[in-house]
């Protein structure tokens, strides 16, 4: 077992406008609960994970009141006021605050805010595939429905093979000083990759992937919440 620990971080600056909600997608209820709150719970509450980190925005007026409706987060969660425009800054914005408090070789375990269905179970199991790895990865799925490329018109291009492809999940582990690096080159050459793994990948890394749960589907789309609901109703 490496002698490495493990830190969650969390970006949850977006506006989520997609969903066409009245609030911060993040924030939206599921289960009767701030769809955050869900995932910030299950990462408390695992043990392997030493601290919490989630990132809002700088004037984000709904994570003080999370936090207060939710004893069992604190000494656990702490909130970071230093979100950026996007996802990538946010992670970048979070890694260097949490700079004095981890190290080179501690692992970031980056989760997406509005992936409510995570599970302790899929947390451990990310962590004992990858806690030896020489880069680190993420959970992800294998596709398996047929895959179309389409024109400006919506017709059928072309159908792309989908053996070897996997849609990309979170948590993606990566370590500290890694991760940071990656980030930060992926800025300096202005380069738009949507996860942490696309940054690694520009390193010329190659990050291994975990098969994860169909559970833990980013909720995106209006369609989308009433799926999460009844997952995380599974569970209560």
């Amino acid at each position: 077992m490496s002698s490495s620990r493990y830190f969650a971080l969390i970006p949850a600056a977006g506006i989520g406008a997609r969903l066409g909600a009245d609030i911060p997608k993040q924030y939206m209820p599921l289960a009767g609960r701030p769809m955050l709150a869900h995932v910030l719970t299950t990462f408390a509450a695992a043990s392997v994970i030493s601290h919490v980190f989630v990132v809002v925005s700088g004037d984000d007026g709904y994570i003080d009141e999370l936090m207060a409706a939710a004893p069992h987060l604190q000494g656990r969660v702490s909130v970071l006021f230093n979100g950026g425009p996007s996802r990538r800054e946010s992670v970048l914005n979070g890694l260097q605050a949490i700079r004095p408090l981890v190290g080179d070789d501690d692992w970031i375990l980056v989760h997406d805010a509005a992936r409510p269905g995570l599970t302790g179970g899929l947390i451990e199991h990310l962590i004992e595939t990858l806690q030896d790895d020489p880069v680190g990865g993420l959970l992800a799925l294998p596709v398996v429905d047929t895959l179309k490329r389409s024109d400006q018109q919506a017709r059928v291009q072309q159908t792309v093979e989908r053996t070897a492809l996997w849609a990309a999940q979170t948590p993606q582990m990566f370590r500290y000083s890694l991760l940071l690096r990656a980030l930060m080159r992926a800025l300096a050459l202005a380069e738009a990759v949507t996860d942490e793994a696309g940054a690694v990948e520009l390193l010329g890394l190659q990050p291994r992937l975990v098969e994860g749960s169909p559970r833990n589907f980013k909720v995106t789309l209006p369609h989308d919440v009433a799926l999460a609901e009844m997952f995380l109703k599974e569970e209560s």
